[in-house]
């Protein structure tokens, strides 16, 4: 081969390898670009499809989605009828579809245990509310305010109205849902402790799986037992409003009624007398930081104690045990209802 022939071909072959040099750093640098422009998925599994307190944490899920476009793919799901197997089984199916991250608000938190296991092995960022013992399981369990506290608050109100005297019974969603337990339990300690002629009707509560249709029979099997009944408390916004309901029906306004509750359902039983306090947390702003939580988690941003996550009541988060708690919690009584005080 003639030496022109020679030197062309090693020119063909530098610029060959140039060439691949160049492509491998286009496919490193566009990794780099996708990397920086990666669309987080963050869901929100909540207990119970198509009830209001859902329906509203649904609006926090949907504004953080519309707030960090581009940045995020937020959305919530919940089972019908608040099946603790169903969520289960949709928290299933999204570890198969790859989400970034889960949050969860368990009807059954021992059941969703080991799926939430599974989905940490898989890398899947968890967020849990309403379940403080999953604390060693998901990345942070985040609460509006101390169960404890809340609890406390709410059958002193009870005890208050009652006068300090009488029997009364109590219903909750579930007996497996945490935080409902955790509020009756605390909510009896303080009874107990504080007055001693207030009397359970029974040591376990009513259970109304946050169904209307189940707290209206469960009300009304009670009111046709106990004729002496002076009292009830619900953990479920369906208890309260269900009993006031057939106390409307009935005129009666000697049994006082305190529960879990929202504006848009309670106000009127509030304002009538029917019930006589109510006590919440917003869902949409629990929605709202769960969601914001994950992405800083997604983000690499530092949790402590003091960070904002967006929301009226969790500006400045405590952190404890990997439990993180706002401080939101929300009485509602009669004469607060002035109009668009409250969006839900």
């Amino acid at each position: 081969m003639k030496r022109g022939s020679r030197r062309i071909l090693v020119f063909i072959s530098l610029l060959m390898v140039l060439s691949l040099v160049a492509a491998c750093g286009k496919k490193e640098d566009n990794q780099v670009t996708n990397a920086e422009e990666k669309v987080f998925e963050i869901v929100m599994v909540a207990k119970h499809e198509g009830i209001p307190w859902f329906d509203d944490m649904r609006k926090g899920v949907d504004e953080f989605n519309e707030e960090y476009k581009g940045k995020v793919k937020a959305w919530q799901i919940a089972p019908e009828g608040g099946d603790p197997a169903k969520q289960v089984q949709m928290v299933e199916d999204l570890i198969a579809q790859g989400v970034d991250a889960i949050a969860v608000v368990p009807n059954d938190p021992d059941s969703m245990r080991p799926v939430l296991e599974r989905a940490k092995e898989k890398g899947i960022i968890i967020i849990s509310h309403e379940a403080a013992g999953l604390a060693d399981v998901v990345d942070y369990d985040i609460e509006a305010f101390d169960n404890e506290s809340f609890g406390v608050l709410m059958f002193d109100e009870l005890a208050k109205a009652m006068d300090g005297k009488g029997k009364f019974a109590a219903m909750v969603g579930g007996l497996t849902m945490e935080t409902h337990m955790a509020w009756y339990n605390a909510g009896m300690e303080h009874i107990k402790a504080n007055y001693p002629e207030i009397t359970p009707i029974s040591e376990q509560p009513y259970e109304d799986k946050n169904d209307d249709k189940i707290a209206r029979d469960k009300a009304l099997e009670i009111l046709n037992a106990h004729p002496d009944l002076k009292g009830f408390v619900g953990t479920s916004v369906s208890a309260g409003s269900n009993m006031a309901s057939v106390l409307k029906e009935r005129n009666n306004t000697d049994i006082k009624v305190v529960s879990l509750g929202i504006p848009s359902v309670s106000g009127p039983y509030l304002e009538e007398d029917f019930m006589v306090h109510a006590q919440t947390w917003r869902p949409a702003d629990v929605g709202y930081a769960s969601m914001n939580l994950a992405y800083k988690i997604l983000s690499e941003n530092e949790i402590k104690d003091g960070i904002d996550l967006g929301r009226h009541g969790y500006e400045s988060i405590k952190i404890i045990d990997r439990i993180v708690y706002g401080n939101a919690p929300l009485e509602l009584k009669k004469g607060t209802f002035e109009p668009g005080k409250y969006p839900f």
